[in-house]
């Protein structure tokens, strides 16, 4: 497989500044609120059905890996649809991303009529690297109305044949619980959607990813993986983002 170019052409190209802001939503049952910066193309009204991205570790995928600057240099070059993008804050990020159902529920309950209720949207995107990536598909699993695509970097896909040595983390045995019931289908729900997932060639998670791509397709989903150069890491996934999140978007702007 062809690795991922190490330098994004995107980094350097015009980038005009989009319209951001930032909202505490209530989210119960979490007992704290779930922190979202927004941000929009400057001359889109709030009315303009627009399709949503919705990441995982937002703040630290904006400052890390640039992320709305690549959404702008795509909207600047024509090559990416009008959009929006809302980066959630990861709050106690082990509890939250960890297959938890009270975090689903409240994403799908709370944070994601809270957002469309300000923001026109048609459809929406969930993103995700590492745990944030596990979140995101636990989320479409939960409630399958929620997301219309998915992109996952690096996804903390746990099962105990391959991530013996992760049996440590505080939330692993929910992981794996979910994990299991990706892989035997029971916990799929019954609308696929477009999957992209992107790893690290060598990366610890290269196979679990591996693995869950082999049981989405199974599946029916329509699920690529992609395997790229670099690591468990942001400057990796910034890379992987241009060709594979924008082809991606360019299907849900159609």
């Amino acid at each position: 497989m062809v690795p991922v170019k190490a330098v994004a052409s995107w980094l350097t190209a015009p980038a005009p500044p989009g319209t951001s802001s930032a909202l505490d939503l209530p989210a119960p049952p979490l007992d704290q609120p779930v922190r979202v910066s927004t941000w929009s193309p400057a001359d889109a009204p709030d009315d303009e059905p627009l399709p949503l991205l919705l990441v995982h570790d937002g703040p630290e995928y904006d400052t890390l890996a640039s992320l709305t600057r690549y959404i702008s240099a795509g909207l600047a070059g024509a090559w990416l649809p009008r959009l929006r993008v809302a980066l959630l804050d990861p709050g106690p990020r082990d509890l939250w991303y960890s297959a938890n159902p009270s975090y689903a529920r409240a994403l799908r309950s709370r944070v994601l009529p809270a957002l469309t209720s300000r923001l026109a949207t048609s459809k929406r995107v969930g993103m995700g690297a590492s745990l944030g990536a596990l979140a995101m598909l636990h989320v479409h699993c939960r409630y399958p109305d929620a997301l219309d695509a998915l992109f996952l970097q690096s996804g903390s896909f746990f099962c105990p044949r391959l991530d013996y040595q992760e049996r440590r983390f505080a939330h692993y045995r929910r992981i794996v619980r979910f994990v299991a019931s990706v892989h035997d289908g029971l916990g799929l729900p019954g609308r696929p959607v477009p999957t992209v997932l992107t790893c690290g060639s060598g990366e610890e998670n290269l196979a679990n990813n591996r693995q869950l791509a082999t049981a989405l397709r199974t599946a029916g989903y329509e699920a690529t993986l992609h395997e790229v150069a670099g690591g468990h890491d942001y400057p990796a996934w910034r890379d992987a983002l241009d060709p594979y999140l924008t082809r991606l978007l360019g299907r849900m702007g159609s």
